[in-house]
């Protein structure tokens, strides 16, 4: 698909909750609601193409976190753009097939005053002229999940649902696709995102797409969850063309749980000098076990080797701070040459770095970095 239509999308996505969100809250206002935002489709297919996006797509609720989340993939440029829509403590929706942006905030704006997930659909369907063409699936707050397909969608299409899910596709190799990802989701352990990925791969296992594979995206939300908590998304990873996108959406998710275990440790950190004789103890030790279950997942970030060098040290372990510090510079040869005030606030503590130097190899390390010439 052209980047034009990519942006009428993301457009047509953005008029709908404007439109949405200015609404009363009457049952019959949510009713205009949804007919204005479904009353263009014709003029939208106009300027774009019909053809169905083939997918699948789990979308779910935590009960144990209150997370809600979207996995899927397709043989389709840029599937994350058009199918995941998520809102913390009100639920997820996918659009799919022939996929309407549209229905996402206005089944969001349903499920948030209180409607339930089967009759989020109905709703959103009732007034829309292309409801045989499209695929949805919906979690809400109570985690109750409905999913439909359409008539006129491209077999093999179907889903199934269980408590907290749903799982659906088009065009796939067949009914067992989403029985892989239904069963694979209940049986996995782990958060929320790890879970719907794991889905995603034993649907692909199974045959996924009957198309191919190209793109893939994941979507959890949690409350302030986001970046310096001024949004929800916990976790929003896309990747648009990919020969295996699943396991490099994976990898990404990696990283990406790396980085909440470096914000981890980094809070606990914080809070020590400020903390009782006391706690403080049981503070290092917090930011030490997400530090290293940050760097057991990704060992790329020189930040987090930092964190983890900070904590070892701070318990008491020089020879474990000295190797992560070692690991850091291997990653960053930078630091050294960076003044000490914008080291320390980089997150990177002149009195570690004072304490890393005892160790006469890694003094020789730094020191070798610290100037621009070669060392003789």
């Amino acid at each position: 698909m052209r980047s034009s239509t990519m942006a009428l999308f993301r457009t047509s996505a953005l008029l709908a909750s404007v439109v949405l969100v200015m609404q009363p809250g009457s049952a019959a206002d949510r009713q205009q609601a949804i007919a204005v935002a479904a009353g263009n489709e014709s003029q939208f297919v106009q300027g774009s193409s019909s053809r169905p996006i083939a997918t699948y797509s789990i979308v779910a609720r935590d009960p144990a976190t209150g997370d809600y989340g979207i996995a899927v993939q397709s043989k389709y440029f840029a599937v994350g753009d058009v199918v995941p829509f998520a809102k913390a403590d009100t639920g997820a929706l996918a659009t799919q097939a022939v996929g309407n942006p549209r229905h996402g905030p206005a089944g969001l704006k349903l499920m948030g005053e209180g409607v339930p997930a089967a009759e989020v659909i109905e709703q959103l369907l009732a007034q829309d002229p292309k409801a045989g063409y499209r695929q949805i699936g919906v979690v809400d707050s109570k985690g109750d999940a409905a999913t439909y397909t359409g008539d006129k969608c491209l077999p093999w299409a179907g889903g199934v649902t269980g408590e907290n899910f749903a799982a659906q596709g088009n065009l796939l190799a067949g009914p067992h696709v989403v029985e892989a990802m239904a069963a694979t989701f209940k049986a996995v352990p782990g958060d929320l995102a790890t879970r719907l990925v794991f889905a995603l791969a034993a649907g692909q296992a199974a045959g996924g797409d009957a198309r191919g594979r190209q793109s893939a995206a994941v979507l959890v939300v949690r409350q302030g969850a986001g970046y310096q908590g001024l949004n929800d998304r916990l976790i929003d990873l896309h990747v648009e063309d990919h020969v295996t996108p699943i396991r490099e959406l994976k990898r990404l998710l990696d990283i990406r749980h790396a980085q909440l275990a470096a914000t981890e440790a980094q809070s606990y950190l914080d809070h020590i000098d400020k903390a009782a004789a006391t706690q403080q103890a049981g503070l290092i030790a917090k930011a030490r076990k997400a530090a290293e279950r940050g760097i057991s997942v990704y060992r790329g970030d020189d930040h987090l080797w930092w964190l983890t060098a900070e904590a070892r040290w701070l318990d008491g372990d020089l020879p474990g701070a000295v190797e992560a510090g070692r690991e850091a510079l291997l990653l960053s040869p930078s630091w050294p040459r960076l003044p000490a005030k914008t080291r320390a606030e980089l997150g990177l503590p002149n009195q570690l770095v004072s304490a890393l130097r005892k160790n006469d190899g890694f003094r020789v390390l730094w020191d070798s970095l610290a100037s621009e010439e070669p060392v003789q």
